[in-house]
């Protein structure tokens, strides 16, 4: 009897639907294979004829009494197929409907996020796109159905929150997800307060993903309390540790070299490094080293640029002098409309300045004269000479800290510009003592205009000054230089000058790999093509700067990727030599991405956002400095089956 029982219900999980039960018993087979009544949607759990016909005679007996078999019964049935198919089709358009509406709502959310806008621009945007859809669409047939879309779209501030939220948490899952296949990552750490004075810590990761290197805001993380080394270490801990990020894969950390970062005992990165399981390197900002190599300048030449912002605010600052000042350039029709604000956040805002009011500053004297403000430094030739110095070597400094802040720009080519620098600095030297000030025009025509005696030996001194502290700092970045260039030169490497200590490398398979890669036309060959396309967009920036063309220099290809690619099309028979390559490339060579995220989060969290929640700000940030793209797709089907379900449970 146990046999014969398992005989049967093998029997009927092997029954198959017969389309004549669709006649009879008003059933149709559903995805699954299973019965499903035309009449009142109930599911059968067997394709089992007897069940069928029980279900119809017991609960749809007034149909079968209606609708007697032969034609009668077939005609009912079709039309309760077609009101099914119907039904069905009406469904499924409405669930591709709800999907587009979300998708669109979340791409206006995105783009809000993306340009640091409050999250109230949502129901602004929409309001436009009414309006304009009014004129836009006047001569089409469809305009009223066009019009309703645009109107159904929610973009509520609340929505677009929600919508900011999911996609910032989307992102940072495809982050985690790359991270937990790398075998070296680097972090960027710096801290600064938003509007309402709370401590924000800015955590970049960088690592080499599969589709080419990666610079991420990992998370902005709010102190509450003191920003002590301590509390700057347990915040990355934790937010490492929250996305299940193993310490171990650190091999390097850049920050801005204060005391709370690198204090020796309770500074960040020692407490950090305590928890790793390996020597990591160290990098202190190298272009925080370079404004400080720049601030050697004696007392007297620092004078200069604090009286220039002095004077500008004089003029500035009051609305009455500010709107005369204006007047008086247009009537001089001077070359500028305005002065410029020295911003001591932004990087470049010195030099910006002191070259506005070098070429301003006949109309500034006349104008101060005017008004009687007496600033005698304007006419004593000492002053003015120290202060085209200042405008020639703000110029100098300006030219080096754009390259230094170029993105994709690997360690080694920063370190090469800044080596070139301290060589300049030579050269500036020499250009005094030479008495020719060729690389100084602001200071050679005074000279000129003015047949003023230059104090050479002063200036000549400023500069070499300079050139000492540049050759003193930086020396993190010098002791790794022939690691630092074998992602760019690997051929010419010398296996003895490299440093293996942080990337677990084979030494013994990367010398063998090494001696292969070189004798192999087939893959040396790519190297050499390598530094013909690193030489060619050497060129185009080289040309589009001296063009004043910033857009078309932001376009051209990175030099990271350009790399990356190259290596990425060598076999992984090669393996060590990639992930010494790719470990090389993971690397910070400053903090720049922190600096620019905290200006950003200055323009979101704003005066007028200033009640703007953490984890909201952090969310709106991600959008704004990510690489990634959300997943709209996935999050607007995640969405539409909580609201189907939702509707579901207020039908029952």
């Amino acid at each position: 009897t146990e046999k014969s029982h398992k005989q049967r219900k093998t029997e009927d999980e092997n029954r198959e639907f017969k389309v004549e039960w669709t006649e009879l018993f008003a059933f149709i087979q559903n995805s699954n294979g299973l019965p499903t009544c035309l009449i009142c949607q109930e599911k059968l759990a067997h394709n089992k004829k007897s069940n069928l016909e029980r279900h119809f005679t017991t609960k749809h007996a007034s149909f079968g009494s209606k609708y007697p078999a032969g034609d009668a019964r077939k005609k009912a049935v079709e039309e309760l197929q077609k009101s099914q198919q119907k039904s069905s089709s009406v469904f499924n358009y409405w669930v591709q409907s709800s999907n587009n509406v979300n998708i669109a709502s979340f791409i206006v959310s995105q783009e809000i996020a993306k340009r640091g806008k409050p999250y109230t621009d949502g129901e602004y945007i929409k309001s436009c796109f009414i309006n304009a859809s009014e004129e836009l669409f006047r001569d089409f047939k469809n305009k009223a159905e066009i019009l309703n879309k645009i109107k159904e779209l929610p973009l509520s501030a609340k929505t677009v929150k929600d919508r900011t939220v999911k996609m910032s948490s989307n992102i940072t899952n495809q982050q985690i997800e790359d991270l937990k296949l790398v075998s070296a990552l680097s972090i960027a750490v710096d801290e600064s307060c938003d509007i309402n004075d709370t401590a924000q810590v800015s955590l970049f990761v960088r690592f080499i993903s599969s589709t080419g290197p990666k610079e991420e805001l990992l998370g902005l993380l709010p102190l509450k309390g003191q920003t002590r080394g301590e509390d700057i270490a347990n915040a990355v801990i934790e937010c490492m540790e929250k996305h299940h990020i193993p310490l171990d894969k650190i091999v390097s950390i850049s920050t801005d070299g204060a005391k709370s970062m690198t204090g020796v005992r309770k500074g960040f990165v020692s407490i950090l490094t305590e928890k790793i399981n390996h020597e990591i390197l160290v990098y202190h900002c190298i272009i925080h080293q370079e404004a400080l190599c720049a601030q050697t300048f004696p007392e007297e030449i620092c004078n200069v640029m604090e009286l220039v912002i002095k004077i500008v605010n004089t003029i500035v600052a009051k609305a009455l002098y500010h709107r005369q000042f204006k007047e008086f350039l247009v009537e001089m029709e001077s070359e500028y409309a305005d002065l410029l604000l020295h911003n001591k956040v932004r990087w470049l805002s010195r030099g910006n300045v002191l070259k506005r009011f070098a070429s301003l500053l006949l109309e500034i004297k006349a104008f101060l004269l005017e008004k009687g403000v007496d600033y005698p430094e304007l006419t004593d030739d000492q002053w003015i000479q120290k202060f085209y110095f200042m405008v020639d070597v703000t110029s100098h400094l300006n030219n080096l800290n754009r390259k230094l802040q170029e993105k994709g720009n690997t360690i080694f080519s920063m370190l090469e510009e800044v080596i070139s620098f301290e060589n300049k600095l030579s050269l500036f030297a020499q250009d005094f003592e030479r008495e020719t000030l060729i690389h100084f025009p602001s200071l050679l025509k005074h000279r000129q205009e003015n047949n003023s005696v230059i104090d050479i030996y002063y200036f000549k001194t400023a500069i070499l000054n300079m050139r000492e502290a540049f050759l003193r700092r930086f020396q993190e970045f010098r002791n790794s230089m022939a690691t630092l260039a074998f992602v760019k030169k690997p051929l010419s490497a010398d296996v003895t000058e490299l440093n293996f200590s942080l990337f677990n490398i084979d030494i013994g398979a990367f010398e063998m790999q090494l001696l292969e890669l070189k004798n192999k036309e087939l893959w040396s060959s790519k190297f050499e093509r390598l530094n013909a396309d690193l030489e060619k967009l050497e060129k185009n920036k080289c040309d589009f700067s001296s063009q004043h063309k910033w857009s078309a220099l932001k376009d051209l290809e990175k030099e990271d990727m350009i790399i990356f690619n190259t290596w990425n099309s060598i076999p992984d028979s090669y393996d060590q030599l990639k992930k010494l390559a790719f470990a090389v490339l993971s690397l910070f060579g400053s903090t720049y991405s922190c600096e620019q995220s905290f200006s950003s989060m200055n323009l979101i969290k704003s005066t007028l956002r200033n009640r703007l929640i953490d984890e909201n700000l952090e969310s709106c940030l991600k959008l704004k400095t990510t690489t990634y793209k959300p997943d709209l797709s996935k999050l607007s089907k995640e969405m539409k089956f909580k609201s189907l379900i939702f509707n579901c449970l207020l039908v029952y």
